[in-house]
């Protein structure tokens, strides 16, 4: 994968998110590695003894425009369906919610929701969002065709999908319909919930930052505390020991041509380090690897979590020198490379704009260019370093960041500003007012700060899980989970039962 962009930040189901540079497109891979990992291990245990067939595959046709009727050009949606658990057409439906990624068959067979329909007989469906993964438009990429991408469009799919798949599998007009999704896809979860009340009884947003922010420096003073937490397996050596670190790596990048030869030797470094910009991106790229093992952290298929991160960067700490710490940083780049199979760090700030700006989605890879024009266009969410209390590099730089939206897009920074402020007020923040919603997330997870983590009232729940990473409650259980991952799964179980308790009596009495 050398030459494409490298890391980005944040993000999962493809479980990532984040800022639109070549460190954020690093950590959208890792997450999609993890994502992989996951499926190939946990569908043969999802389906079991005389378990149905594969999960189903299938395409709606929807409307390119859903806000003018007079356009009648429209795109194919995928959508996946399992429904071995399917107890009758009266019982309930899941639907999973893709996010910025490909929505692939273990959307619907492992993890919840799928781990949650045996116990209410359940329907459960997952559906891709427009412009991701195959349910992308025919016309492209181009700058006219993205304008039909943003939240509100794929809100729109998720009404019109509900009907149509409500008819397609003949479900019965009393079934309740339940949403799910985790990180931007718990977001629309939510929102899905607080625009359609009527067609959605209930959603579980998993790692959902409901607020959209321009400058999202909380994310590293998340990644930061983490990295000082025992519970996780940090401390407040391992936190100066990356200090120290990043402090290393911009000291070889002053000091000269050759010292900055060797630095790219050392971290196996795609390209060459001479212009200031890719300086920036490489510093950008080693923050995101950083935030990765936190945002990760104890995930089945993650390369590095905080506690083997905290090791490497300790481990040499016995010699007093001051590269002691570069050197485990060195290491825990190794690890994720080799992990991700890449065979160079990529961080080339010119070849990250025209790898952006290709309309080809078959050449565009897991849709850096569509979540770019998401933050661009919506949400923001730039992870910056420049307060000084932050232990890594400032670089990049906020300015740099929001500079990419103009380089590939023509976008202004003014208007970067207006996109976030108009989504806030047309969702609400982080008080979205709606009812039956279950925020659920972890607190080493950085997108946290950006979710609902304190119940907002009788109908609007949440649950904040104690050493818990991002999107954690959504994996195929482990024996290794903890007791507080057991204790939050369970609660979630029990609010469902909340919400289809009284549904499923009134079934039974309609039905007598």
């Amino acid at each position: 994968m050398a030459g494409r962009p490298a890391l980005w930040l944040g993000p999962l189901l493809l479980l990532s998110l984040g800022g639109p540079s070549a460190p954020a497109s690093l950590l959208r891979r890792l997450g999609e590695h993890i994502q992989q990992f996951q499926e190939s291990q946990g569908l043969s245990l999802t389906l079991g003894p005389g378990a149905g067939a594969l999960p189903k595959q299938g395409w709606l046709e929807q409307p390119l425009d859903p806000f003018n009727t007079s356009d009648q050009r429209s795109f194919l949606q995928r959508y996946w369906v399992n429904d071995q658990h399917w107890a009758s057409q009266r019982g309930p439906v899941f639907l999973h919610l893709g996010g910025e990624g490909s929505l692939r068959s273990g959307s619907v067979m492992r993890g919840h929701p799928a781990a949650l329909a045996p116990a209410w007989g359940a329907l459960v469906i997952g559906l891709e969002h427009r412009f991701y993964g195959l349910s992308i438009p025919a016309e492209g990429l181009d700058v006219a065709q993205l304008r039909f991408l943003s939240s509100r469009h794929a809100l729109a799919d998720v009404a019109s999908a509900r009907r149509a798949l409500a008819r397609l599998f003949n479900v019965s007009t009393a079934s309740p319909w339940i949403c799910f999704g985790g990180s931007y896809a718990g977001s629309l979860a939510a929102w899905a919930r607080l625009k359609f009340p009527h067609l959605i009884l209930a959603s579980v947003a998993s790692s959902a930052p409901v607020r959209a922010v321009l400058d999202f420096s909380e994310y590293n003073e998340v990644v930061s505390r983490s990295l000082t937490s025992t519970a996780v397996g940090g401390s407040p050596e391992c936190r100066a020991a990356a200090s120290s670190a990043f402090a290393e790596v911009e000291r070889r990048l002053r000091a000269g041509a050759a010292a900055r030869a060797a630095l790219r030797a050392e971290l196996g470094a795609c390209s060459s380090l001479g212009r200031a910009e890719d300086q920036a991106e490489l510093l950008g790229a080693l923050q995101a690897l950083v935030g990765g093992a936190v945002q990760y952290d104890a995930q089945a298929g993650v390369p590095l979590s905080v506690r083997r991160l905290c090791g490497l960067l300790l481990e040499d700490r016995r010699n007093g020198s001051r590269s002691a710490s570069y050197h485990g940083l060195r290491r825990a780049v190794q690890v994720v490379m080799r992990s991700l199979g890449q065979r160079c760090l990529s961080f080339s700030r010119a070849e990250t704009v025209a790898q952006l700006r290709v309309t080809d989605p078959h050449v565009s890879g897991v849709g850096d260019r569509q979540w770019l024009y998401q933050t661009c266009t919506e949400f923001g969410f730039y992870v910056t370093c420049e307060d000084p209390r932050c232990p890594f590099s400032q670089l990049p730089a906020l300015p740099s960041q929001l500079e990419l939206c103009e380089q590939v897009f023509g976008l202004s920074t003014a208007s970067i500003a207006r996109a976030v402020s108009q989504t806030n007020s047309y969702y609400g923040g982080q008080t979205p007012g709606s009812t039956h919603v279950l925020f659920v997330n972890g607190d080493t997870d950085p997108w946290h700060v950006l979710s609902v983590t304190q119940a907002l009232g009788p109908s609007e729940s949440a649950l904040l899980i104690p050493g818990a990473s991002h999107c954690m409650d959504m994996a195929p259980e482990r024996p290794s989970d903890s007791p507080s991952l057991r204790l939050g799964r369970q609660s979630i179980l029990q609010q469902l039962q909340t919400w289809l308790g009284p549904a499923k009596e009134s079934q039974v009495s309609s039905a007598g």
